[in-house]
């Protein structure tokens, strides 16, 4: 009984520290936003800071669009496309740069240079040199993320346990063995940190190069066009959605890991 009354107030606690944060900033928007109509803009304050009340009507209005959904899963496709294919780069190149010091010497500095690049610096080069522009954004992303999953893989790689090393050469392990039973279990934290910070990265890179390339059916073409026709509760609409995808992807990021962190100590 008591350890039931436990949960229950913990999940009561984690509750309100969700709901009161939010409905506190909520109110601050709405003040701000009627300050803004009736003081610096009377009449025209929706044009700079839409109510939450308006943005939400608009946002209901635009999920009752097939367009709307079309979008939305396209942009998560090619973006999470995107980041797929950047971890998995990262993460190879981080193996072949550990195990080999010419690759290191080759590779390094090039991962290096990706990872100063702005991204703005990225999306234009890349809109230069893609083959169609719908590809801009999954390529933007993987260029995000493969610089810091490689980071965290390398690193991860680096502080195996030597103790743990040492005793698969003396039962005498082989190479597919000790990689499965050391450094599997020693990297996958590190990878699991990359992949968590690379995500919010590779999204926020994507929907940027959408904005700029503009493809047919994506979240960053609806935000850059409800931009250009002064549609501002609609910007504020995508951008709760952009917001929201993310947090998404977070979670199910996280759920996958954790659940591959679990079937590797099974």
């Amino acid at each position: 009984m008591r350890t039931s009354t436990t949960s229950r107030n913990l999940t009561a606690r984690k509750i309100l520290r969700v709901v009161i944060p939010l409905a506190f900033w909520l109110g601050v928007w709405q003040l701000a936003a009627v300050w803004v109509d009736t003081v610096y803009q009377p009449g025209r304050g929706y044009l700079l800071l839409p109510a939450p009340t308006l943005v939400a009507g608009r946002l209901a209005a635009l999920m009752g669009e097939p367009a709307f959904w079309q979008a939305a899963a396209v942009s998560l496709g090619r973006i999470f496309g995107g980041f797929a294919l950047g971890a998995a780069a990262g993460t190879a190149i981080a193996v072949l740069t550990a195990a080999l010091p010419w690759a290191d010497w080759l590779l390094g500095p090039a991962v290096k240079v990706i990872r100063a690049i702005p991204v703005a610096s990225f999306i234009v080069l890349v809109l230069l040199w893609a083959p169609t522009t719908s590809s801009v954004p999954a390529i933007v992303s993987a260029l995000m993320v493969l610089p810091v999953v490689w980071g965290n893989v390398g690193r991860g790689i680096g502080e195996t346990d030597p103790l743990l090393l040492e005793a698969a050469r003396a039962y005498r392990f082989g190479r597919g063995k000790t990689l499965r039973l050391v450094y599997v279990p020693s990297v996958l934290p590190y990878f699991a940190s990359g992949c968590a910070t690379a995500l919010g990265l590779a999204w926020k890179a994507g929907v940027a190069a959408e904005v700029l390339c503009q493809p047919r059916l994506a979240i960053g073409t609806r935000l850059y066009r409800a931009k250009i026709t002064l549609e501002t509760p609609d910007v504020f609409a995508w951008t709760v959605v952009v917001i929201a995808l993310s947090f998404l992807l977070e979670v199910a990021l996280g759920a996958a890991l954790r659940r591959l962190g679990r079937g590797r100590k099974a």
